[in-house]
């Protein structure tokens, strides 16, 4: 996310060009998100009123509202953005909004002292970018099963699609809690070979907790993102402290006190 990714673009509006952390790799031909940059315009009043939403905050759709209002690209949607372009649009309709100096309360690693840090924002860099020999799937092998799954890439899409199954079944049986299988099932597209539905659901619900454990971790190698690793500052010790960048309320709202 430096500040050399961001370069302006024709447009009927003022608008930068966004590089994306995938690079357009996994997108299919004829995708305008297949060349790997999206155009998105600055934030102006109509944004701010889509920010203080209460009915689009009390629903949790705010910033995606925010983001289609932002995009540009002809075609596009925030919903056809893979999770780590989508962050990226994020964290650069953020610097267009407000700047890049964020300001947000992080615990130090090493004493769990909570202090006050202002993070340059484009000083974000991308993490596990592809290139263009990289698959749109991928497979691995469990360590415990054996078994050979593939996995895809999940967009925004996916993600909404997940949280109205994981509703549908809490009100089928509130007892249980479905986020994780429901997003396996998302991810996996075959298991030995096999791509059926009913293949997945049933392997899904008898997979080992070592095998689930390990299928996750492989697959955030692979997502490209941006890295929300930061250093901070505490002087408990003269050890290097990085922690995960928290987006807390004040991300789109500065002016917020929480």
């Amino acid at each position: 996310m430096s500040e050399q990714q961001v370069t302006t673009t024709q447009s009927p509006y003022p608008s930068e060009v966004i590089d994306l952390p995938s690079k357009g790799v996994f997108y299919p031909e004829g995708s305008p998100l297949r060349s790997g940059q999206i155009d998105i315009k600055y934030m102006t009043a109509k944004e701010e009123d889509i920010l203080t939403s209460t009915n689009l905050i009390q629903k949790g759709i705010v910033l995606d509202k925010l983001m289609d209002s932002l995009i540009v690209t002809k075609g596009v949607k925030s919903s056809d953005l893979l999770i780590g372009d989508l962050n990226a649009v994020m964290v650069a309709a953020r610097i267009l909004g407000y700047g890049k100096e964020y300001t947000v309360d992080m615990a130090c690693p090493s004493c769990r002292k909570s202090s006050e840090q202002t993070i340059d924002l484009t000083q974000l860099k991308t993490e596990n970018e592809p290139t263009a020999e990289t698959p749109k799937e991928f497979s691995i092998v469990l360590p415990v099963s054996k078994a050979e799954v593939t996995l895809r890439l999940l967009t925004r899409s996916d993600e909404l699609d997940i949280d109205k199954e994981i509703k549908a079944l809490k009100k089928a049986n509130a007892d249980i809690e479905s986020d994780a299988t429901s997003r396996l099932r998302a991810m996996i597209t075959a298991v030995n070979g096999d791509k059926s539905k009913s293949t997945i659901w049933s392997f899904v619900e008898n997979m080992l907790v070592r095998d689930a454990r390990y299928l996750r971790e492989q697959y955030r190698k692979y997502v490209p993102d941006v890295d929300f690793s930061v250093t901070i500052d505490c002087d408990c010790d003269d050890s290097v402290k990085t922690v995960r960048l928290p987006i807390g309320a004040n991300f789109f709202w500065p002016d917020a006190r929480v």
